[in-house]
């Protein structure tokens, strides 16, 4: 099963056994597999930024912090993703293996192609997580961190300001703009030249 994708519906069995041998990650919906691009400099950069962060972090208690090749489980969504950073506190998720179910924390990075999604359709399904506190979405084009956090009456927002702090309360952790964005160098704007 080389490309899962050319697969009109699969089950959770088969994607999860075709995953093991596939050259190419797929996210997993609802029978439907979707074949991930790869980042760039910009995007893996900040997704390293922010796991060496967190892991520094969280380092000695029960947390652990995942990067882009752990699979989540949202199971009420009938879904695999991987995102690309998150933490799990839970301690059977210590036990899985190759998917974890209970992230507390979801990080994605933002690019053109995948902002819409990520904003979305994508956080639609996190939603469903039960044990999602916080969903951060990290801009890879500009110095741009917006938070979503659960609250008893819905998901709060907020924006980081520049010189801000970004601030992940289920965690107890905060760090500035500087330390998210080290060593990013932003492709230039091109202008369209009114």
């Amino acid at each position: 099963m080389s490309n899962l994708a050319e697969i009109p519906y699969i089950t959770v069995d088969d994607y999860l056994a075709g995953e093991a041998e596939s050259p190419i990650k797929h996210e997993y919906v609802a029978g439907e597999v979707f074949a991930m691009a790869g980042a760039g400099d910009e995007h893996v950069t900040i997704a390293g930024n922010l796991f060496a962060l967190l892991r520094s972090h969280v380092r000695g208690g029960p947390c652990r912090v995942y990067i882009a090749d752990m699979k989540l489980r949202v199971e009420r969504a009938d879904a695999f993703f991987y995102p690309d950073v998150f933490v799990t506190c839970h301690p059977g998720d210590a036990e899985r293996r190759t998917a974890k179910q209970h992230a507390s924390v979801v990080i994605e990075v933002l690019s053109e192609r995948t902002e819409g999604y990520d904003r979305g359709t994508k956080f639609a399904h996190y939603r469903r997580l039960e044990t999602l506190k916080e969903y951060v979405l990290v801009d890879s084009r500009s110095r741009s961190v917006e938070v979503f956090s659960r609250r008893d009456d819905g998901w709060l927002f907020q924006a980081v300001p520049e010189g801000g702090r970004l601030r992940l309360e289920t965690l107890d952790f905060a760090c500035g703009l500087d330390a998210i964005y080290e060593d990013v160098t932003f492709e230039p704007v091109e202008s369209t030249g009114d």
